[in-house]
């Protein structure tokens, strides 16, 4: 049976305050903005990173003093299940308890389809679908201890998947990317359904975001979107924050298998 939390004030069921969320792919753009939203909740904060320097990690952390909760960040490859286990585990014996995780970590090959070479097919896919599965996968198992314990009401998962699950984009061309954010968010229903005893399973499905994941591409590009997007502006990190809570607390204790668009109108059209 889904948890029914009790009835409260509304500001205390987003109160995020002694939960403990993992965020994959944590350190920069979409993730690290979802760390900050759930740290201003008052969670404590893990996050994976995988290239980011030492330096770059330290300075992170430092910054994370401020919201007054625990941060640490372990350096982990989602792509492997074993590695992302291990990790989970970590943070577990770190933290003491895990509540939330949020498998963000993505990347985004742009090819056309027939030019799409068996390794970048496989890599766009391990670590967008793969790694995201196997992150749940191991957060389910954790959940599922926790709630045999009595130490846990129901955890809550929530995928970073994209607006690309339900377009097509122009002009790039990346057909793998959307097929492993489509079978992201299917993949998502599933396992509510499969899990609703110890888990709530969501999905943000993010649109065009101002990250330095865009600033690779060519500006006709860009000047593409702003003019297929009804916001006609592209959205700032700090702008989903406020989802990103709101499906890991008990705001929305009757919500699972969602997926909640952000897009600024431009799937509408």
């Amino acid at each position: 049976m889904l948890f029914k939390p009790a009835n409260a004030h509304v500001n205390a069921l987003f109160s995020l305050k002694g939960k403990v969320a993992f965020i994959t792919g944590g350190s920069r753009g979409i993730g690290l903005g979802a760390a900050i939203g759930l740290a201003e909740a008052g969670a404590d904060i893990a996050i994976t990173y995988n290239s980011s320097s030492p330096e770059a990690m330290k300075e992170l952390t430092d910054s994370f003093a401020q919201y007054g909760v625990r941060f640490k960040a372990y350096k982990c490859n989602v792509t492997s299940k074993a590695a992302i286990e291990a990790t989970t585990r970590e943070v577990l014996a770190d933290f003491g308890r895990l509540d939330i995780v949020i498998p963000n970590a993505g990347i985004c090959i742009h090819q056309p389809a027939e030019d799409f070479s068996e390794e970048d097919f496989r890599t766009q896919m391990s670590v967008n679908l793969d790694g995201a599965y196997y992150t749940a996968q191991a957060a389910a198992k954790v959940f599922k201890e926790q709630k045999a314990a009595g130490t846990l009401d129901q955890g809550r998962i929530v995928f970073t998947a994209s607006v690309s699950s339900l377009i097509v984009n122009y002009p790039q061309k990346q057909a793998p990317y959307n097929a492993s954010k489509a079978g992201l968010v299917r993949l998502s229903a599933c396992l509510a359904v499969e899990w609703i005893d110890f888990a709530r399973v969501n999905c943000v499905s993010p649109g065009y975001i101002d990250t330095d994941m865009l600033d690779v591409h060519p500006p006709e590009w860009k000047e593409t979107w702003g003019q297929m997007i009804p916001a006609q502006r592209m959205c700032e990190t700090y702008e989903l924050k406020g989802v990103y809570v709101f499906l890991a607390s008990d705001a929305s204790s009757y919500m699972t298998g969602a997926e909640l668009v952000v897009g600024g109108g431009y799937t509408l059209t």
